[in-house]
């Protein structure tokens, strides 16, 4: 019980950082999906988010760098890549709309990164066989050509992939790229029907406009049948976010 104790705050408290890492070359596909396949997953004292009256789920690799939990650099633990299917809700606290994420399910390479974030937040990680190939431009070195981030699930490859068109730039205000990565915010439901309430820092991302994008994955048996016929047919967008250092915070039950 002490680890529990040590990421449950006050609000007064919300800025001790739990974690902090580098996420980098983030391949988001969003996708719209119908709100009755997300209701039962919105975690209590939460609502769905929406942009234009569109929702979203959003298939999302990348690469976890540099990490360190409450400052400690755990070894073999550093740097991994991470995929994650999420949604998105808001709250509604004192200065006003709080936007975050819901998390359906992540995959990580190391079954202590899973058990470790299952057993603190009741995130549903998995541990799974994963890798990444990012390739770079060969005019510019310091620009990226496509991205492709793997996993093996029940013995077939499954994967992201995202080929990226010319130079990253700021997103549009009001555009859907804004809406998908200024949620600053996560929210995890608990096993007793609670919620907690954890914030995420980072500076606004540049992003790379795709030219074309491949999911490769077993939906169904991965993320349940609900969400194979949004996650089946071709994204609303996609885009890849140059990332940056972040800091999660300690969580805070809110229900």
């Amino acid at each position: 019980m002490l680890a529990m104790q040590l990421i449950m705050t006050t609000e007064a408290d919300f800025g001790s950082s739990f974690l902090t890492a580098e996420w980098r070359c983030l391949a988001m596909l969003n996708y719209e999906i119908a709100p009755e396949s997300l209701l039962p997953l919105v975690p209590k004292g939460t609502e769905l988010d929406a942009w234009h009256g569109k929702r979203f789920v959003s298939m999302v690799g990348f690469l976890f760098l540099n990490t360190r939990v409450m400052g400690i650099a755990i070894p073999f633990h550093r740097h991994f890549e991470e995929i994650n299917l999420r949604f998105y809700v808001r709250r509604k606290a004192e200065e006003g709309w709080r936007r975050g994420v819901v998390f359906v399910k992540e995959i990580v390479p190391r079954a202590a990164i899973a058990l470790t974030a299952r057993w603190l937040y009741n995130e549903n990680y998995m541990a799974l066989p994963t890798g990444n190939m990012i390739l770079r431009s060969e005019i510019d070195r310091a620009n990226i050509a496509s991205v492709k981030y793997s996993w093996n699930f029940r013995n077939k490859p499954n994967f992201i992939e995202l080929v990226a068109r010319g130079e990253p730039s700021p997103f549009d205000e009001g555009s859907e790229e804004e809406f998908i990565t200024q949620h600053y915010w996560g929210y995890s439901a608990q096993r007793d029907g609670g919620t907690v309430e954890y914030r995420v820092d980072h500076p606004a991302w540049r992003v790379w406009q795709a030219q074309s994008c491949r999911l490769e994955c077993d939906i169904a048996h991965l993320y349940g049948k609900q969400f194979a016929p949004a996650l089946s047919q071709a994204p609303s967008s996609a885009f890849l976010a140059e990332g940056s250092e972040v800091t999660v915070h300690k969580g805070r039950r809110i229900a």
